[in-house]
């Protein structure tokens, strides 16, 4: 019978290892890709220059490419949404996984099901139809869109993610640890917060990651209620992401203009992968 089953575990390996190949050169492909298309417009206006000037006049007779507006702009709008994001999506996992009454459960889950498959451009549009009006009339606003918008719509956006992943790995936890903490005299919830959420910590935290690539890599939604202005970062003014800036000039880019915009890709690319790998040593250490 082991004799049978060889050939196929062969295939299956070798089916595996193409598979996990296709994924690592899609890696590299990109990687080396933003890399030859971004560096030439950095040497020409220079690193310090594109990094942290504050003015980006593409456009202009006199262009000017400094994207530390978007750069900051970036960074605030996704610690905001995950700042609300981050404790809503969790909380609202640990009752999924483990307070929610089964029946209850079973109407939750399927909405927040829903809520991920809701196109982007839909929370945009929903964002500037209801979101941008209420803002300005509630904040005295000439505009309403803006970055506070932007960090909302984001917090929303995140949610599924969160709340799936994080809810996949609490029920993936051994029920003879709580079963175990409920022996020594512990109550329900302080098994849960001291004794689940330790266990599946790691799963959590690739739930945030996955919420902080989805607030930092966002564009259709974002460029429909931040409006769009290469403005330095102000909660309620309008803004411009390093996402938008990529997707509302390429169209039209040329020459230097479409170099740079290759630049804020690749500026973006290596923020998120700074971001994993800090994530992923820090989880690292706290196993180890």
């Amino acid at each position: 019978m082991k004799r049978k089953f060889r050939p196929m575990e062969a295939v299956m390996r070798l089916v595996f290892f193409i598979c996990g190949f296709i994924a690592i050169a899609f890696v590299l492909f990109i990687s080396v890709y933003l890399i030859i298309s971004g560096l030439p417009a950095i040497r020409e206006i220079g690193l310090r220059e594109f990094l942290f000037g504050t003015e980006w006049a593409s456009t202009a007779s006199e262009p000017k490419f400094g994207i530390l507006p978007f750069i900051l702009t970036s960074v605030y709008g996704t610690c905001g949404a995950i700042i609300l994001g981050v404790p809503v999506g969790f909380m609202t996992a640990v009752f999924l996984a483990k307070i929610a009454p089964p029946k209850l459960a079973a109407v939750v889950r399927p909405a927040v099901d829903l809520l991920a498959g809701i196109p982007s451009v839909v929370y945009g549009l929903i964002g500037m139809m209801v979101l941008v009006p209420a803002v300005r009339e509630a904040f005295d606003l000439p505009d309403g869109a803006s970055l506070f918008c932007a960090i909302i719509v984001l917090a929303v956006m995140i949610l599924p993610s969160i709340i799936s992943v994080s809810e996949t790995a609490l029920k993936a936890v051994p029920p003879e640890y709580e079963e175990a903490s409920l022996a020594l005299g512990a109550t329900h919830i302080e098994t849960v917060f001291r004794v689940s959420v330790p266990a599946s910590s790691s799963g959590i935290a690739a739930a945030v990651v996955l919420g902080i690539g989805r607030a930092i890599g966002e564009a259709m939604a974002i460029i429909m209620v931040s409006g769009n202005v290469a403005n330095m970062p102000s909660l309620f003014a309008s803004v411009r992401f390093l996402t938008t800036a990529v997707s509302s000039e390429m169209a039209y880019a040329s020459g230097l203009q479409r170099q740079a915009l290759y630049s804020i890709a690749l500026v973006l690319f290596v923020f998120i992968m700074i971001i994993n790998v800090v994530l992923n040593t820090l989880l690292k250490r706290k196993k180890e």
